[in-house]
């Protein structure tokens, strides 16, 4: 029945009908619960199970934990600040919550998943709503099926907000993500930046105020003498090692403990704070195969690399030298860019060796820039941008490398050689 109504629904944006020109309207939500029904006959072709579609699906399916955290841990450090002192942002939000009648107890689950819903799915839903659009118009425009990828775009573009970043730029920031980070290029497939992270980062330049600083990463008034709105980056860059109990391993209502932050019950990034969810995905990507395990452990080999040639060096002037590189996976983004960001298939390279190269630059790249330049806490956006823009080359060179050892090898096999 479904795919009979469909098929009436069609007709006019088929070859002959009056809608043709907006073929890509209809196309999308038709192929979003079929298959498509042109196959290849061929015999010469070779056909994936794992197409665009399924491999979207299963990125989002990975998702789940951040998203999860995105609920739960947003409403969670929001609740946490308003019973140290702090008060509930008025707005419409507050007064769903007096209507539902959840209030804001922080040791209520469902008033943390209730509160933290209110921040997070408006902001999901203006990413898929004008991210969707721009998506459309381009496929009108250039006359060809919306492309999936932006399925995964839109799930993680809200995640690596904080949940009080205003909607409209929400709505510019994806705008910019999408038709500068990808449909100039061509659209899904050709970009050479993470349009997710493309956004974002245009948002931090852009509006610096509402993207970092001491009290934008907690849906809550907070007073001096509450709980203090800055991520655990942000304020070990304010305050020093001071920020944690000696010797980085905070405990009590001064610090936070390693526990805390593997779990990811700290302010952040709405869907990045989690460690343990971020390895959940990770396990289902690399089982898969969407996710590259080279990529994951060389970010993890780069960042404890340079992490501990770091401590071996010291600094008596920076205090950041001594951080520990296991706190630098605890902390920030870094495991939600090593799974989910670094991982992309587009914009990552193709050749196992360029891999290995790419993951060890992202994680040394993202210790560098939080250890020396301290006014930038965070450092794992930038470090995967600056190399999306180097895949290529990396591949390049790992290409000729194995041309050069494929024709050593021929030579050697030669007779007479």
């Amino acid at each position: 029945m479904l795919r009979s109504l469909l098929d009436r629904l069609g007709a006019p944006f088929g070859e002959d009908g009056r809608l043709r020109r907006l073929w890509p309207l209809w196309d999308a939500p038709d192929t979003f619960l079929y298959t498509p029904g042109k196959v290849t006959e061929g015999p010469s072709h070779a056909r994936d199970r794992l197409d665009m579609k399924r491999l979207m699906f299963t990125v989002v399916l990975a998702l789940v934990g951040p998203v999860a955290m995105a609920f739960y841990n947003t409403g969670l450090q929001a609740n946490l600040a308003i019973a140290a002192g702090g008060a509930p942002l008025p707005g419409w939000r507050t007064t769903v919550i007096e209507a539902l009648g959840v209030g804001f107890a922080p040791e209520s689950a469902l008033a943390a998943v209730v509160h933290g819903g209110l921040w997070y799915l408006p902001v999901l839903l203006v990413t898929f709503a004008v991210g969707g659009a721009w998506e459309m118009v381009f496929a009108v425009v250039r006359r060809h099926e919306v492309s999936e990828g932006f399925l995964v775009t839109g799930m993680l573009f809200p995640l690596i907000l904080p949940p009080t970043i205003p909607l409209w730029q929400v709505a510019l920031g994806i705008t910019f993500g999408v038709v500068i980070g990808k449909e100039i290029f061509g659209g899904s497939g050709f970009n050479i930046l993470n349009p997710a992270l493309t956004a974002r980062a245009f948002l931090f330049f852009a509006y610096p105020a509402h993207m970092s600083g001491d009290r934008v990463w907690i849906a809550a008034d907070t007073t001096p003498d509450a709980v203090s709105g800055a991520t655990w980056l942000a304020r070990l860059a304010l305050d020093g090692p001071e920020a944690f109990d000696a010797p980085f391993h905070p405990t009590g209502d001064a610090g936070i403990t390693a526990w805390d932050a593997f779990w990811g019950f700290l302010p952040g990034s709405m869907g990045e704070t989690s460690v343990a969810a971020c390895l959940l995905g990770a396990f289902v990507l690399v089982v898969t195969g969407i996710g590259s395990l080279r990529i994951m452990l060389g970010v993890v080999a780069g960042t404890a690399l340079l992490g501990i040639l770091l401590n071996l060096v010291g600094s008596a002037t920076n205090p950041f030298f001594a951080v520990p590189f296991w706190w630098h996976f605890l902390l920030g983004g870094w495991a939600f860019g090593a799974v989910y960001m670094a991982t992309e298939p587009v914009t990552a390279p193709s050749t196992n060796g360029g891999r290995i190269v790419y993951g060890l630059l992202i994680g040394a790249l993202c210790v560098l820039i939080r250890v020396v330049n301290p006014a930038y806490p965070e450092g794992m956006m930038l470090a995967i941008l600056l190399m999306n823009v180097f895949a290529p080359l990396m591949d390049h060179v790992a290409l000729r490398a194995s041309v050069r050892r494929r024709a050593r090898r021929a030579a050697a096999t030669l007779p007479g050689s």
